[in-house]
Order: C-alpha cells, then sequence, then structure tokens
C-alpha cells in the first residue's frame, strides 16, 4: 500500500482515535518491522535510544495490558499515571486505552501533596507509579489503591491480554491536566475523537516537511505528548520521547538522535535561547514546533538562526542554513493549538502574533456578554472546535463556567487584524484594568522588555492591584555573561508603553530558581501576586532597583 492511500485511509476511518491507533495499525498488518517509538531510558528490557519497531511496541504494550487486566482493571475505570520517564508514561497510557480504562496523566514533576488531592477528586480505580512517586505519596494518606510499581508490569505475557476494548467517538479515552498556575491543576477530560481531530486533518494534507525524525521534548504528561504519539504512529515516522525538557538535555538528543524536528513548550525554547547554539550540532533540525503558550520573538530568532531547511533559490531547491518555527497557542481544553504562523530567519511578523487559525477551528473574538468584537478590538478568545476537551472531570461547575454560545473560553485576551491574524497580548487574570480606562498587558510588556533588551533572556511581569493602586514589579533573568548588577530601571522603562511605566515600582534581577514555577514550566503569576500583596520581596538588596515616579 502506498503511504499516501495509508494515511487517507486513516484519516477517514471513523473508528480510530486516539485509543486504538496502535492497535488498528497492527491489525492491518503493514509496516510492523517499521520503527516507531524510541525512548530515553532503558524499558522493560530494551535499550534506551533504540527505536521499537511498531510490532515490538504492541507487544510491550500488550504484556502491560495484561497485567493491568489481571489487577482487575476494567474497561471505563480511570487509572492514575503518576512517573518518571517518558517510557513509563507512554506505554502505560497505550496499555490502559487498550483495555478501555481511562488513564488520568499526571505529571511527575507535581508535588506529591498536589498530586494526592488532584488522584483524590478523580476517584481514581487505582494509581500506576515508580519507587520514587510512591515514597512522594506516601505522607499524604492517599486511599486510592496504589498498583504494583509500574516497571514490572512488563513482565507479563502479551498473550493475556484482553482483546482491545472497541473506542466510541464520545467516550473519554485519557485525562490529562491543566498547568495548575493559578492553583490545582484540572483535570481535563479528552475523548477518543477529540484528540485525534486535529491528526486526523493532518492526514488528510500532504505530509509535512520535517515530519520523518520526530524529537518530543514535551511534557509527557501532557495531552500534546498524546497526540504526538498518535500523529508519528499514523504518519508510520519515528518519535523520540523525552523524559526531561531542560534546553541541555534537548540540545545533547538533537546532537545524539538528529531529528528533523523538535517539538516543545514555550519554556523549553526560553532555555535553548539561553545556551551558546553556534557550538552545538544543529544541522538536522528543519523545524522547532511551537504549542502551548506562544513563544518569544527574542527565543525564536535564535532558534530559526539554527538548523538548516529547504530553501528555493536560483540554484533550484537546496538546503540553507536556518531553520523553520512553527508558532500558535493552545492549551490542554483546547486540545491543540488552534493557531499556526511559520517563522523564517526571512520573517518578521511577530509582536505576539499567533498566526491564522487551523481549518477545523471556529475562532472568535468576544466582549464579556460573549458578543463578537472587530479588527483591532482586544477580547475574550472563544474557541468552538472537534479538538476541545470534553470538560473537567467531576467538576461540571467549572466545565460549564467557561462555555458560552457554543464557544469555550480560554481565559486568554487576543484580538485580530484586518488580514486576518490574530495577537495574544495576556492572560485576563494577569491583565489589570488601569484607572485611566487603558489595561496593563503583563504578557505584551514581557515581550517589549525581552525584544529591547538583548542581556534579559527571561522576564515576568507582575502587576498588583491595592485598593486603587495598580503597581507593578519587572523580574529579570539575565545573560551569564552580562553585569548582573548593572542599573537596568531606565533601559526596561523605554521599552514599556508610558502607561504601564507609570506603574512600575521596581525592576529586579533574580535567581530563576527563586521563580515559583509550574509543572510545565509557566510561571506561577498568581503565587507571585499573593506574596507581594503579602510584602514579600524577591531580590532585595543589590539587585532591587526601586522606581521614584514623578
Amino acid at each position: 500500500m502506498q503511504p499516501t492511500n495509508d494515511r487517507a485511509q486513516l484519516a477517514a476511518d471513523p473508528e480510530l482515535g486516539v485509543g486504538n491507533v496502535l492497535a488498528s495499525l497492527v491489525a492491518r498488518g503493514a509496516g510492523l518491522d517499521k520503527p516507531s517509538l524510541t525512548f530515553d531510558t532503558e524499558v522493560d528490557g530494551h535499550p534506551a535510544w533504540q527505536a521499537l519497531t511498531l510490532q515490538e511496541l504492541d507487544q510491550r504494550v500488550a504484556a502491560r495490558a495484561a497485567s493491568l487486566h489481571a489487577l482487575g482493571i476494567a474497561p471505563r475505570d480511570p487509572v492514575a499515571v503518576y512517573v518518571t520517564t517518558g517510557a513509563d508514561m507512554v506505554l502505560s497510557y497505550l496499555a490502559l486505552a487498550r483495555i478501555g480504562a481511562i488513564p488520568a496523566l499526571v505529571n511527575g514533576k507535581i508535588p506529591g501533596e498536589t498530586a494526592a488531592e488532584f488522584i483524590r477528586r478523580l476517584r481514581a480505580a487505582g494509581v500506576l507509579t515508580d519507587a520514587a512517586h510512591r515514597a512522594e505519596l506516601a505522607p499524604h494518606g492517599l486511599d486510592t489503591p496504589l498498583l504494583p510499581d509500574v516497571s514490572g508490569l512488563g513482565a507479563a505475557d502479551p498473550a493475556g491480554a484482553p482483546r482491545p476494548y472497541r473506542h466510541h467517538g464520545n467516550e473519554p479515552a485519557v485525562i490529562t491536566h491543566s498547568s495548575g498556575t493559578t492553583g490545582l491543576p484540572k483535570a481535563v477530560i479528552h475523548s477518543h475523537h477529540s484528540l485525534f481531530a486535529s491528526i486526523r486533518h493532518r492526514l488528510s494534507l500532504p505530509k509535512g516537511q520535517g515530519l520523518d525524525r520526530m524529537l518530543g521534548a514535551l511534557p509527557t504528561a501532557h495531552a500534546a505528548t498524546v497526540i504526538a504519539v498518535n500523529l508519528a504512529l499514523c504518519n508510520r515516522v519515528q518519535l523520540a520521547v523525552l523524559s526531561r525538557q531542560n534546553g541541555t538535555a534537548v540540545l545533547d538528543a538533537v546532537e545524539k538522535w538528529k531529528p528533523q524536528s523538535v517539538l516543545g513548550f514555550a519554556s523549553t525554547w526560553s532555555e535553548l535561547a539561553a545556551e551558546d547554539l553556534s557550538i552545538r550540532d544543529l544541522d538536522s533540525v528543519n523545524a522547532w514546533w511551537n504549542t502551548g503558550d506562544c513563544a518569544h520573538e527574542a527565543h525564536i530568532r535564535r532558534l530559526v538562526a539554527a538548523g538548516s531547511r529547504k530553501a528555493a533559490t536560483s540554484r533550484g531547491i537546496v538546503r540553507v542554513k536556518g531553520s523553520h518555527f512553527v508558532d500558535g497557542l493552545g492549551s490542554t481544553e483546547m486540545g491543540h493549538s488552534q493557531f499556526f504562523i511559520t517563522h523564517t530567519p526571512d520573517t518578521d511578523r511577530y509582536n505576539r502574533c499567533i498566526g491564522r487559525p487551523h481549518a477545523f477551528s471556529d475562532v472568535a473574538v468576544l466582549d464579556d456578554d460573549c458578543e463578537p468584537l472587530g479588527p483591532g478590538e482586544v477580547g475574550q478568545l472563544g474557541i468552538n472546535a472537534p479538538t476541545l476537551s470534553l470538560g473537567y472531570w467531576n467538576d461540571s461547575v467549572t466545565t460549564y463556567r467557561t462555555r458560552r454560545n457554543g464557544y469555550f473560553l480560554t481565559g486568554d485576551l487576543v484580538y485580530r487584524d484586518e488580514e486576518g491574524y490574530f495577537y495574544h497580548v495576556d492572560r485576563a487574570v494577569d491583565s489589570v484594568q488601569l484607572a485611566d480606562g487603558r489595561r496593563l498587558f503583563t504578557a505584551v510588556s514581557e515581550e517589549r522588555i525581552l525584544a529591547g533588551c538583548p542581556d534579559v533572556l527571561e522576564c515576568t511581569v507582575v502587576a498588583v492591584r491595592e485598593d486603587d493602586r495598580v503597581t507593578t514589579t519587572v523580574l529579570l533573568i539575565l545573560d551569564a555573561k552580562a553585569d548582573q548588577d548593572a542599573e537596568r530601571t531606565e533601559q526596561v522603562l523605554a521599552v514599556l508603553e508610558d502607561h504601564v511605566a507609570q506603574t512600575v515600582d521596581r525592576v529586579v534581577a533574580i535567581d530563576p530558581e527563586r521563580l515559583p514555577m509550574g509543572p510545565t514550566g509557566k510561571v506561577r503569576k498568581s503565587l507571585l501576586r499573593d506574596r507581594f500583596l503579602a510584602g514579600e520581596l524577591l531580590g532585595t538588596g543589590g539587585t532591587a532597583q526601586a522606581v521614584s515616579q514623578p
């Protein structure tokens, strides 16, 4: 069968979804000896960094499914997965999906106390974990049954696995969770078809460049990893799943494994941009694919200067220096990025432009009454798309609070221009209305600082309202080669909009270790606001630079 026909048939299969891709491909019997997934750790006796063929992957999933079935895990049972490695996360998800249980993937970076409360609220049938995370949960009195250590599940006979469960389109197939930047992570329900909708769309299009060898530098418990795994399987291409997504680990993996594309979140691009990329062998990379929060111009420009890509020249199609960066905006609840824009070293549409919507997405900019706004008007982002989650597990109040007039309200503030390009300005909870009627957008302010202050690698802008007064703190993470004690207040104020600059009372250079971060690398601004209101100051002493406003 020709690969193009194979992709078209998969796109047209109404029963295919994230619960049964692996079983469906194996049942077709084609390409069983082709490499599929690669993990960065040894698993079930298989060496790290050695690809599993499709048949080998199926056998390891079947063995784990047999173990889970013998433990009494049944179809529709929610089972939490709280583990360390990408291999254990992905194989556990695939095994639970095979028997029709509902894997609830928990980010391994979440502290034990938070994870225990999250799992309690799931009312899960059991918890799959490893020794490290079993110890994390131990002090917190979790009454959900702890299943045997995940490391032993692969020892069962694959022949003991039950027949693959028949998934239906609107049934819950997997639970992931929000970033938890505003509190306890929310359990997000994805259906068999919702997380597959973007894959089905891509399978109906010509296969894109850079998809033959993909490096997954995504949080392994995130919906984005579920999509990446199934996209790779359906395209019959290789995907390497990283257990750690920090900059050094990703760069080491690129040099070792030579991917054509790298999939990641904004926090990873920030760390990569802080490295000296000129001393790294990144020529294999054709594209960096971003999801979640949109990326910053300063980081994108550094990444597209590295790698290589095919380009049309007077000499024909040749490989040239510099790569693509595919940006957009997504979230766990959206199920997939709803926008896309591609940057190269030659493009110049930035200013937090997230691009145009995908063909499968109905996008609206809405006012507080959920009425549509026109070009140039900032409002709430509303999404109606087949990729949307079903809502929040055991939390109908939050589910219905975020749905209005057929749209999911994402919590983002955006506007569109006359050409149909959308721009992200902030999260609604981080933006502040000022007394003069103008609005302070912290994300736009961060973008301006990064673009205008070359020795600032990352920054966080936090606006706090006390009675009728708004005060803003600017937290800077500096290049290691920069003067850490230099006065930067004037430089920072100069790049901010006047109405924002007038609210700034401190510019602080800090150690990144002092920033409270969520498990996916997002700064917890809500926690910072609480700390500032309580009188706690970061970077006091020589690094705190108070601003005297006229």
